[in-house]
């Protein structure tokens, strides 16, 4: 059985009704193996960190304040508290939304901009929410990106620390001959840096794509990959270099092809996990082997130099 990792999960719902225990253990059942349990705001984030530190061979944790927070005066010193649990391996769900509140982007971009702030200071990798904001997020990215990359400056005389994955995992998807443009840009010295974060739920096309793996990103995808209007979507994930994918369910929500309707549970990261196998020519196995492995690359800070 493949074995996966949820690299996006909300699991507030579940712990609300009593019914974590059986949800993980669905999970598990269906081989996923870790999730990485999402905040976004305070209850959120102290949810996060309590079930990853009583649940640390199945769960992790991020803690951030979301974008639906910019109006609001959120309390950036408990966030820096929680933050430096052992627990914690990103800030997130972090990120700009300007379908839902498109006058509020400019709060939203000063929110997201405190929250790039305090990763590049805790070196914790960031998960980045985005929709109908590249050119925005993709600008705050890059600073972010380029600070990142000046904070372990020291780890790129070690290459040893991060070796890169294609020894164990070749890129042998079906398309990925005919798609040369994707994944050729980045510069080699993500091989050997911690990655600064992953971009959730990616919906955009190959031009985002490109840039984000050029500034280091990895890029994870949902159950949107299932739906039936995501040909398009699919041809993007087909192009995405093996080494910077991921899979997640973004539960409660998303659940993906032939379980549209249902709540959404990590245990549905397997069924993103095929249809991703079935849209890059990659076998299942080592699909979820090198996904899981890009997780724990991401997830295996803070990276203290």
């Amino acid at each position: 059985m493949p074995l996966w990792y949820d690299t996006h999960a909300h699991l507030d719902d579940f712990a609300a009704a009593g019914t974590l225990d059986a949800v993980l253990s669905r999970a598990a059942a269906a081989g996923v193996t870790r999730v990485c349990a999402m905040g976004g705001s305070p209850d959120a984030n102290r949810l996060a960190v309590r079930l990853a530190t009583d649940r640390p061979e199945t769960l992790v944790a991020a803690v951030g304040y979301d974008r639906d927070l910019a109006a609001a005066s959120p309390d950036l010193a408990e966030l820096r508290d929680l933050a430096q649990s052992p627990a914690v391996r990103a800030i997130g769900e972090i990120g700009l939304d300007y379908y839902y509140n498109p006058d509020g982007a400019a709060a939203q971009r000063a929110l997201f901009e405190k929250m790039l702030a305090l990763a590049l200071d805790l070196r914790l990798p960031v998960c980045v929410h985005s929709r109908d904001a590249d050119s925005d997020t993709l600008a705050a990215l890059r600073d972010f990106s380029n600070h990142w990359k000046k904070s372990f400056q020291s780890l790129e005389k070690n290459p040893g620390i991060f070796q890169p994955l294609e020894k164990n995992f070749p890129i042998i998807g079906k398309n990925r001959e005919n798609f040369p443009t994707i994944g050729k840009k980045f510069s080699n010295h993500w091989k050997t840096l911690p990655p600064p974060g992953i971009l959730h739920c990616y919906t955009r096309g190959p031009e985002m794509a490109e840039e984000l793996l050029d500034l280091g990103f990895y890029i994870s995808f949902s159950g949107i990959l299932s739906f039936n209007n995501a040909g398009p979507l699919r041809d993007v994930a087909s192009r995405i270099p093996l080494d910077r994918l991921l899979v997640e369910t973004d539960s409660p929500y998303l659940a993906p092809k032939p379980f549209r309707g249902k709540t959404c549970e990590p245990m549905y990261t397997a069924r993103t996990g095929e249809v991703l196998a079935e849209c890059t020519g990659i076998p299942p196995d080592t699909l979820a082997a090198a996904t899981t492995a890009n997780a724990h690359r991401v997830y295996g800070g803070p990276f203290r130099p």
